[in-house]
């Protein structure tokens, strides 16, 4: 009996090592399998310029095209456009004709070339209770338009007031603030024009206008020619002469190559509620730029 129990236990032994040698084998064949393929996660994209970049970058891309343009941007403004954009900001504001008292939110407000002709429209009109609240995502720009204020009566009667924001979530606004939301140059170097232009309807009173001033589409093809040549030939040498920063200037041209038609940004306009008259965009110097306007009913 003692004999049989012993070979028993031998026998159970090596049953033992078989199976744990088996098991063995069979986790290091899993081991070496390779592992399974995930499908990577798909980020959203966005154009910056002519690029295309992570959604996620161009905010921080665009903010530091303005702090290295802040400083020398009128007087770009001024080079590029043969001096033009001051008559083009000058029309938008005669067709803006606020009422006494109005309140402007003068979205990526800059250098605040906009929000002064507001006041000096309103003071040349006896109004001197008409306020403008400026915002840009960029503190350096922001600083170029309190310069462009210091001391004036505007800021001692506290009609004009300065915010660092995002022209796509204006959560320190409000609903229903303002009498006329301004944003010129400025739209489409957002990530997202339309939520921009929701935020705009947010902020209107009932009643209030949505006023957009923004490079456009030249449809005439001679024209459209001669405004390439100028864009990205003269723009860039004239951006690395007088700013020393041709990159900036290359990005700033190729944004509005980027930027919807007239109609497509007409409709945009439409689908965050604002109603617009006719076509909905008044186009200047031959569609050069395009003042887009709609009302908050």
């Amino acid at each position: 009996m003692l004999g049989n129990r012993s070979i028993l236990s031998t026998s159970a032994r090596l049953l033992s090592s078989r199976t744990t040698s088996r098991a063995f084998a069979s986790s290091a064949r899993r081991s070496q399998q390779p592992p399974q393929q995930t499908e990577p996660i798909e980020q959203p994209t966005t154009h910056f310029g002519f690029k295309t970049v992570p959604e996620h970058m161009k905010e921080s891309l665009v903010r530091g095209v303005f702090s290295n343009v802040a400083s020398s941007y009128d007087i770009m403004n001024d080079a590029m456009s043969l001096g033009i954009h001051r008559l083009w900001k000058d029309h938008l504001m005669r067709s803006m004709a606020p009422m006494p008292g109005a309140k402007l939110i003068d979205v990526a407000g800059g250098t605040g070339d906009i929000a002064q002709r507001f006041l000096s429209y309103q003071d040349n009109n006896s109004d001197k209770t008409s306020s403008v609240h400026m915002v840009d995502i960029n503190p350096e720009m922001l600083a170029e338009g309190e310069k462009r204020f210091a001391g004036s009566k505007w800021v001692q009667d506290g009609r004009i007031g300065f915010t660092v924001g995002n022209a796509e979530n204006l959560e320190f606004i409000d609903d229903g603030s303002f009498d006329f939301y301004t944003i010129a140059f400025g739209i489409r170097n957002c990530t997202h024009p339309e939520r921009v232009v929701q935020e705009a309807y947010r902020v209107l009173k009932p009643g209030g206008r949505f006023m957009c001033l923004e490079f456009s589409r030249v449809e005439n093809p001679v024209l459209a020619a001669a405004y390439d040549l100028h864009s990205f030939y003269v723009i860039p040498k004239l951006g690395e002469l007088i700013a020393n920063d041709r990159e900036s200037y290359e990005y700033l041209v190729e944004s509005i190559r980027r930027f919807p038609a007239q109609s497509e940004f007409a409709q945009i306009i439409r689908n965050a509620g604002f109603t617009t008259i006719g076509k909905g965009y008044e186009n200047l110097t031959f569609g050069t730029v395009a003042i887009h306007s709609g009302y908050k009913f």
